[in-house]
């Protein structure tokens, strides 16, 4: 049987003539978003219970400054606006914030899902008009290769944060929170090492990739992350 024909003809905000469920994948979204946005938000409000032991956990890595052993610069400064609650996740949260918030998947989601940019294919959107990502705000999305490049930086202080969780004041063990941390950073690498600017980074500069091997076998691996880049990304943000 043929599938029915999807004409989008326009009009009123949602009007379409699907006849599938096609709210529920934006509807889904949202909510996964949403829950996120709010557990992020409180955990890093909190400024406690996220060490424990030669565990750290990966919303306050690196602890810049912090109360706990991990602090690389030592408690909160002097410096710092007593008028502003403190806490080490301040200092360290925008990069991958950012990244995400700019990531060519996310992006995609999150137009459809919280700004209905279109809500889904072939449905109304509630405007008539678009001004792309040539204009403010969202020519800003063009910063999402720089913090690629610091979403590096903090990538590999959790790979550290993985190896120190097995060194116990007692001597090398494993614990739950090792496993932990350690699933984190392989998703987190599946994630960020098939990003669509890092693809362009290994190879997308290059005319002819074939003529230089290396770089055409990195490229190769990229894309074999990058094809199931939805997936790294959803499974990095609830790891």
């Amino acid at each position: 049987m043929a599938a029915p024909d999807v004409v989008w003809k326009g009009g009123r905000f949602g009007q379409t003539s699907r006849r599938d469920a096609w709210w529920l994948s934006p509807s889904a979204v949202f909510l996964g978003f949403s829950a996120f946005l709010v557990y992020s938000t409180w955990a890093a409000w909190q400024n406690a219970h996220y060490t424990f032991g030669p565990y750290l956990s990966p919303f306050y890595s690196p602890e810049i400054f912090g109360s706990s052993p991990h602090a690389l610069l030592g408690p909160k400064p002097a410096w710092y606006p007593s008028f502003l609650p403190f806490s080490p996740a301040f200092f360290i949260l925008w990069i991958p914030g950012f990244f995400r918030l700019t990531c060519y998947y996310y992006r995609g989601a999150y137009y459809k899902s919280f700004w209905a940019d279109p809500p889904a294919c072939a449905v109304s959107e509630p405007r008539k008009s678009y001004l792309g990502e040539r204009s403010f705000p969202l020519i800003l999305q063009n910063f999402h290769r720089y913090f690629l490049r610091l979403s590096y930086l903090v990538w590999g202080f959790l790979v550290y944060d993985a190896v120190r969780a097995f060194f116990f004041p007692e001597g090398f063990g494993i614990g739950v929170g090792s496993l932990v941390l350690v699933v984190n950073v392989l998703l987190l690498a599946g994630y960020i090492f098939g990003c669509h600017a890092f693809r362009h980074l290994v190879g997308g500069t290059l005319d002819r990739i074939s003529e230089h091997p290396v770089r055409h076998k990195l490229y190769d691996c990229v894309n074999c992350l990058n094809a199931r880049h939805m997936k790294w990304a959803w499974a990095s943000l609830f790891r």
